[in-house]
């Protein structure tokens, strides 16, 4: 008589965190007198790699709330979930634990995420419907784009954790800037700091523009021709 295997132990397959706190008052409309480049001239970290791309070449300044959401491989069952989950304003970034092959997100997802109020969405792998998207008006930031789609599998993932997007830890609510150039995702109490310096910096640069001498060489005006002559002058 064959004697019954015991059950191995095992963790939940799905994992909801706690729902993160708005977006301080009045940052989503200050980030949005920003691009994002002028978050790079002061910041080294929280922005996507170059591979985060915006699909279709659709990459309108968009601003929201981290729905971190992570999934595996070919299953996005916690993905149709989590945009249930969805504070009107949110930001879909998606960890796709490594994959590349399986398109998460496409028209349909896209059309259902807008009706829950999310604005956008970032994807550490392909989506579908590109052309699609962009004809919604959704803009979506990721790796390209794949024929092949994924399933509702009940495999698990997770909402309201701690995600991996484009080489950044995004924490759940973080502040998210994406547009032609590229993501930022910031922890929000940093973004209100990040975002006022730099647009005092912004300030400063238009002042300075506008008194500028066109004359003047570039490399005279910010410094550069005399770091090279002074390194020029020890050889």
């Amino acid at each position: 008589m064959t004697q019954a295997r015991q059950p191995l132990p095992n963790i939940p397959k799905y994992i909801i965190g706690p729902v993160p706190p708005a977006l301080p008052a009045g940052l989503a409309e200050r980030m949005a007198q920003l691009d994002t480049p002028m978050l790079g001239h002061i910041l080294w970290w929280g922005h996507m790699d170059s591979g985060i791309r915006a699909s279709g070449g659709f990459g309108p300044r968009t601003i929201g709330r981290a729905l971190t959401v992570q999934i595996p491989a070919a299953d996005s069952t916690m993905l149709h979930h989590a945009i249930g989950l969805a504070t009107p304003g949110d930001i879909l970034m998606i960890d796709r634990m490594g994959d590349r092959t399986y398109a998460c997100l496409g028209d349909g997802v896209a059309g259902a995420a807008m009706r829950a109020g999310i604005v956008g969405a970032v994807i550490d792998g392909p989506c579908t419907d590109a052309d699609e998207m962009v004809a919604l008006g959704f803009p979506v930031w990721c790796r390209g784009t794949a024929p092949v789609t994924t399933r509702l599998l009940d495999s698990g993932g997770t909402v309201h954790r701690p995600v991996s997007v484009g080489g950044v830890a995004v924490m759940p609510g973080a502040a998210v800037i994406a547009d032609a150039s590229g993501v930022f995702a910031l922890d929000a109490l940093e973004a209100v700091r990040a975002v006022d310096i730099a647009l005092e910096r912004a300030e400063i640069v238009a002042a300075r523009r506008a008194g500028r001498d066109p004359s003047v060489p570039l490399g005279q005006m910010t410094g550069a021709s005399a770091m090279v002559e002074r390194g020029l002058a020890t050889e």
